[in-house]
């Protein structure tokens, strides 16, 4: 990704502090979104809308001349989805220390069940079409309990939280922690450990959570090349809701690459239901389809379809590009 370099390598004459540099980069997308399960007469919602996104990032770093690094990451966003445009704003910062393969971050984290490989489609959105189409293809999102773990939050605060992070040569482990205010204290804990050996990676996280219901989850995840062909499988134990997925990508030619996945997610057991889970019936299988065409410059097509469990068809098409 391209950057735009704003303080190349300004001297700092503050204690021990070396260099500093304060980066910017970001990304724009734009197209249509075609989602059958809108409509003027259900949810007022035209079924073919405009979706878009203008993410830009702010990345500031300093160095002791002892070799520790010191940064921070800041991020504003505008997007619209469904035709309900958010004008938007800066979130919650993100503040790290680097030493070697060791990472400790605080503030706004990644969250180490997020991290894990192996766990988003292999494409510029990270999912279907030009704006992931609900991330359906996730193993860790089920029976609408979907993102329910410590993430980096674009458009918000974030969780406040404490991660370190540690790479050794094929090795790298990250491990998280959240807590929120309240008179009874609610946390969660999350760890990924992941290793590679040839054309593979195989990876497990875990995420233990009493800030709501049902957030208990573990996964795991195997991706490697057979051929010209990227592979990848991976499962998700959801707190009683397994889900499985397959994926299969390739390049066509030098300019485009075409995906392939499907899902398959268990019903909500009756116990679970009768302790208070929600089942929204979406036990059973999706699949889609995503190709994506590079036009140069950091500019590329994509476009997508993908259904659900619940039978929701979505088509998405426009342009993504990065600076």
């Amino acid at each position: 990704m391209k950057k735009v370099l704003f303080a190349a390598t300004a001297l700092v004459a503050v204690g021990s502090m070396a260099a500093a540099d304060v980066r910017i980069s970001g990304y724009g997308r734009f197209g249509l979104d075609y989602n059958d399960g809108n409509s003027r007469a259900t949810n007022n919602i035209s079924k073919t809308t405009i979706t878009s996104r203008l993410r830009l990032q702010f990345d500031m770093s300093a160095e002791t001349d002892g070799g520790v690094a010191f940064g921070a990451r800041y991020r504003a966003q505008a997007e619209s989805r469904d035709n309900t445009p958010n004008a938007g704003a800066f979130n919650g910062a993100r503040f790290s220390v680097s030493y070697e393969g060791l990472t400790v971050m605080v503030g706004n984290i990644i969250g180490a069940y997020e991290g894990m490989p192996g766990m988003y489609l292999e494409t510029r959105t990270a999912g279907t079409g030009v704006d992931g189409a609900g991330f359906v293809s996730h193993v860790g999102n089920v029976n609408g309990e979907y993102f329910n773990w410590d993430a980096y939050s674009s458009g918000g605060a974030g969780v406040n939280g404490v991660e370190v992070m540690y790479s050794s040569g094929a090795f790298s482990g990250h491990i998280s922690y959240s807590e929120r205010n309240g008179a009874t204290a609610t946390n969660r804990l999350g760890a990924n450990v992941s290793y590679s050996f040839g054309d593979w990676r195989a990876a497990v996280g875990y995420q233990s959570s009493d800030v709501g219901t049902f957030e208990d989850k573990l996964a795991v995840s195997l991706s490697g090349d057979i051929g010209n062909f990227g592979v990848r499988a991976a499962y998700g134990d959801n707190d009683g809701i397994g889900k499985y997925g397959l994926y299969v990508n390739t390049d066509i030619g030098a300019a485009s690459n075409i995906l392939l996945w499907v899902t398959r997610e268990d019903a909500v057991s009756a116990a679970d239901v009768a302790a208070g889970r929600t089942d929204n019936n979406q036990d059973g299988t999706s699949y889609g389809i995503h190709y994506s065409y590079d036009l140069g410059g950091g500019v590329s097509f994509e476009t997508g379809y993908r259904r659900n469990s619940t039978d929701n068809d979505t088509f998405q098409a426009g342009v993504y590009f990065s600076f």
